[in-house]
């Protein structure tokens, strides 16, 4: 009888984890409850060192592994952001020809921020395969409603920024 090939993955992997669980049964089980043996005393010193630096190693790579897992998602969360604030400044485009100038410029750089972010995610090889698309940005109808939404979106840029200042300086500590 075959298998559904949706089916494969899982089994192969609840079989995988079904021959680690005996692995570390056995392990469990040849674990030596009575006195020492008569094993030559430099053997248990080297494998006792062996199995410290297994150890070490171990927790070094859970904590990488940890800690890749927050980058990746802080990485996401930021390029996501900023490219959610490239949308919104790109549709207060026309709020009045004497901001012109400095919200281009911010577009442009919130745009070259978002791209930096975007690389770093493919040399980490965390990036989707496409970039996001942009949804439906508002509309503002009026000269005021450009120029309130340029204040919301202004003050939410900067306590996002800050946001993201305070993530980027935790990600930089050792």
């Amino acid at each position: 009888m075959a298998v559904p090939a949706a089916q494969s993955p899982v089994k192969l992997m609840a079989l995988q984890l079904l021959l680690w669980h005996s692995a570390f049964w056995t392990v469990h089980e040849a674990t030596p409850l009575g006195p020492a043996s008569s094993l030559p005393q430099s053997f248990l010193l080297k494998c006792l060192e062996q199995a410290r630096k297994i150890q070490s190693d171990g927790t070094a790579l859970q904590e990488r592994l940890v800690s890749d897992r927050r980058t990746t998602g802080c990485l996401r969360q930021l390029h996501g952001g900023l490219f959610l604030y490239q949308g919104l400044l790109q549709a207060l485009g026309g709020i009045s020809p004497e901001l012109a100038t400095a919200l281009d410029g911010l577009r442009l750089d919130v745009a070259d921020f978002a791209t930096t972010v975007w690389h770093q995610m493919e040399d980490l090889g965390v990036a989707p395969t496409l970039q996001p698309t942009q949804s439906a940005l508002p509309t503002f109808a009026s000269a005021f409603q450009r120029r309130a939404g340029g204040v919301l979106v202004a003050s939410h840029l900067q306590s996002f920024l800050e946001l993201a200042h305070r993530v980027l300086r935790y990600l930089a500590q050792p």
